[in-house]
């Protein structure tokens, strides 16, 4: 039997149609900070491959590096004005409990972190939606905050009046209770403000500080641990609710196995960088003793509480604190 060239031409589009994967119904657009040399994009690639792969394709993350769509204090904006369908959520005043317990002064065991940060996203859930805002993916920022300095200083706690470099309300009230005077400056911007002076010491994540070769600039670390810290990435609630509830279910699934596969990947990560800052580049670590460590938390812990009070209401605070008292070391 010859086949006519309709026939061969049909069979030819289904066979190429099965080799095609199906296009994306829906586009995640992901914004981040971090940069490409940073482990937490590949954590954000894992992130983007598990979507494809639960949904079969109908939904696609494209993620953008290095505060490339918007700026540090800019994610709700972003995300409520279509620039991003998902981002780092900042300090922000129309989150008023998020804002001042996404970081938080208080010594917490890591070793159940995925549960600890989960539990605290539902906390935080019913606010997040009241803004057009649905929690996704928990960041790690508990593991790493820290402080550098230029030179070696005799104590955290005593900073005589040093220009420090704050991300948010809570780490400005602890450079000011210290003795120093707090500087916001952009991720991106901190390299020329440590080099030309504008700050005297850095508030930052480790992995952040370390992407950007900040070690440079600002050599020493203090090690102090002083932090709950829980920087969100949210995603836009009318995009998250327009996907079907599979999609939906298969987005939150890739997030928390995205946070298992990257935890272990993003501490050892952490952990290396510092060893060769230290062994390499010249650079210090230094850990301030546990008893340090609760002093300087209790210092600023019983105002923070009454700020967390006033900003989530008592009851939502007293669960937040309740949260932390179960993964106290």
């Amino acid at each position: 039997m010859t086949l006519t060239w309709k026939c061969l031409a049909s069979a030819t589009a289904l066979s190429v149609a099965a080799t095609v994967p199906a296009l994306a119904e829906t586009t995640i657009r992901l914004s981040t900070y971090v940069n490409e040399a940073d482990i937490r994009y590949d954590g954000f690639v894992h992130f983007a491959k598990l979507v494809e792969e639960k949904t079969g394709g109908s939904v696609e993350v494209q993620i953008f590096p290095s505060a490339t769509l918007h700026g540090w204090s800019e994610g709700v904006d972003a995300v409520q004005g279509g620039v991003s369908d998902m981002s780092w959520i900042p300090a922000d005043d129309r989150l008023p409990c998020y804002r001042v317990t996404s970081l938080y002064p208080v010594a917490v065991d890591l070793e159940k972190q995925i549960e600890m940060d989960a539990a605290y996203a539902d906390l935080v859930r019913d606010e997040a939606a009241n803004v057009n805002l649905v929690p996704v993916f928990n960041s790690n920022y508990s593991y790493d905050q820290e402080w550098w300095f230029e030179e070696a200083i005799a104590d955290l706690g005593d900073l005589q009046g040093k220009q420090v470099r704050s991300i948010g309300p809570l780490v400005s009230l602890m450079i000011e209770t210290w003795g120093g005077a707090p500087v916001f400056v952009a991720p991106k911007e901190v390299f020329q403000s440590a080099e030309r002076g504008v700050v005297d010491g850095i508030n930052m994540g480790v992995a952040t500080y370390s992407s950007w070769k900040l070690w440079d600039v600002m050599p020493y670390m203090v090690n102090a641990n002083l932090f709950y810290g829980n920087i969100q990435y949210m995603m836009n609630k009318e995009k998250f609710d327009s996907m079907t509830a599979d999609e939906q279910a298969a987005v939150m699934a890739a997030a928390m196995e995205t946070e298992e596969w990257l935890k272990p990947r993003y501490e050892d990560w952490v952990d290396q960088r510092v060893g060769n800052a230290v062994m390499k580049g010249g650079g210090a670590a230094v850990s301030i003793s546990q008893d340090r460590r609760m002093e300087l938390i209790a210092s600023v812990q019983g105002k923070w509480n009454e700020t967390v009070d006033e900003a989530c209401g008592p009851e939502l605070a007293g669960e937040i604190r309740d949260l932390f008292a179960q993964h106290a070391p």
